[in-house]
């Protein structure tokens, strides 16, 4: 199975004798279209290059879903993947690329500068009433999908936000330009949080409520992608408030009940619960890897995520099959059950337990088989909370969201967690805080870009 695509062949752009091409060894920083060839100008060029799904709305990051622990692999797997790099992430190596690029970093800006021609070129455009909506949407959309780029490269090129530190730890390089001369440096992480702040909250004002097609941005998916950044900040008054403003939009939950468990892939694309559709870059160890089984065990026997989630290979170990991605790749975009669990989780630290317990119940009642469900106490927020952690982890794995999770949840020692994976006998861990939980850069970016190198 191929894990990567040269961007020079899964990236180009067409749209009216527009072509953009990208070579799979140049800096992502500064690709740069061809200026020989047409360039875009009308808004329907630049809805054309947000509608390009195959560079857009797939490959997105995923080194961060190596890490993050939901998966094994047998030693047999582990030796049989083709790429060193994967090998090294999934031990937590300290030197992971053995001269490769970093190809989450390639991706992600690739999509940024994109987004940048978009919004660069919209500056040129003459606004009045007639194209006043359509304008509005596709500045929303490339500030949306900017944003998004922008937060999945601060988990995992980024150390984790941290409110006394933030102001002076490094963040990632902010390009806000489609000028290829611009120099390229690291921003603080505040710096960095605070413009995918700025744009997701600009982006939430133009957006409509529900979008022509779900590769689309939305206002809803510009609220939950609010959301799931200000809880990466631990800043959970304002996680609930953009929680709260998506979910008074879209708040459908898919009844488990209605599934067929028995199927290839119970949960489909494009599901009811999808406010954006983005899946992760398809590297072989998804496709060899096997869900924990301390993950798979803590399900209920009644729990229908047991059997849409995992398939029971017959010899006592299971495979991962509930993507809302659909196919073999891993969903990592936005979805209403997330943001269910990220306003229950804000209300519980608030000390809102009543509320808390009401969204958890919500969701799980949709989850477990009829009849079967028992509605979830507690004997006060703090129990809450952690009854709320635990059904995170049980709805949203391998979505790329674990590694953000434990990123937050290990600075506070009660949901400090280290992991460990073993191979051959031998026992790798990472424990909580640790410096690798922010991946090194390539030492191509490096020589390119000239930025700092991240400690290991």
């Amino acid at each position: 199975m191929k894990t990567f695509y040269c961007k020079t062949i899964i990236g180009n752009i067409i749209i009216l004798g527009l072509l953009l091409t990208a070579s799979c060894r140049k800096d992502a920083l500064n690709i740069k279209p061809d200026q020989a060839l047409v360039v875009p100008t009308t808004l329907q060029d630049f809805q054309g290059m947000l509608d390009n799904v195959v560079t857009l709305n797939e490959y997105g990051p995923a080194m961060a879903e190596i890490g993050a622990g939901d998966f094994y692999l047998s030693y047999a797997s582990w030796q049989s993947l083709s790429d060193p790099f994967e090998q090294n992430c999934y031990i937590w190596a300290k030197d992971i690329y053995n001269g490769e690029t970093a190809y989450d970093w390639d991706s992600a800006y690739q999509k940024i500068f994109y987004t940048n021609v978009v919004l660069d070129g919209l500056k040129q455009i003459n606004i009045n009433n007639a194209n006043q909506s359509d304008y509005n949407n596709i500045k929303g959309q490339a500030l949306f999908v900017r944003a998004f780029s922008l937060f999945q490269m601060a988990q995992e090129f980024a150390k984790p936000y941290n409110a006394a530190t933030a102001k002076t730890d490094l963040g990632i390089v902010l390009r806000l330009t489609a000028d290829v001369n611009a120099k390229s440096t690291r921003a603080t992480v505040q710096q960095t949080y605070d413009q995918i702040v700025s744009d997701l909250t600009e982006a939430a004002g133009l957006l409509p409520d529900n979008p022509k097609y779900l590769t689309r941005a939305s206002k809803p998916g510009a609220e939950a992608l609010l959301s799931r950044t200000y809880l990466s900040m631990s800043d959970y008054p304002n996680a609930l408030k953009s929680a709260d403003a998506s979910l008074k939009v879209n708040n459908d939950l898919i009844d488990y009940n209605k599934l067929d468990s028995t199927a290839y892939q119970p949960l489909q694309m494009f599901n009811n619960e999808v406010l954006y559709h983005e899946v992760l870059t398809l590297y072989l160890s998804f496709y060899f890897g096997l869900a924990d089984p301390s993950l798979v065990n803590s399900y209920d026997q009644n729990d229908l995520r047991r059997v849409m989630f995992f398939s029971n290979n017959g010899d006592g170990t299971y495979s991962f099959k509930g993507s809302y991605g659909g196919d073999l790749y891993f969903f990592g975009g936005l979805a209403t059950d997330e943001m269910y669990l990220n306003r229950a989780e804000c209300y519980a630290r608030q000390g809102d337990a009543s509320s808390a317990l009401q969204d958890l119940n919500a969701l799980l009642k949709m989850r477990y088989k009829t009849g079967t469900f028992v509605p979830v106490t507690a004997t006060g927020p703090d129990d809450a909370l952690t009854k709320i952690l635990g059904e995170r982890r049980k709805e949203l794995c391998f979505r790329s969201i674990r590694w953000s999770d434990l990123r937050r949840l290990n600075q506070d020692n009660r949901f400090a967690v280290t992991l460990s994976r073993t191979l051959n006998g031998q026992t790798y861990t990472l424990p909580p805080n640790d410096p690798r939980y922010v991946y090194p850069f390539s030492n191509d970016i490096i020589s390119l870009t000239g930025i700092q190198q991240n400690a290991r």
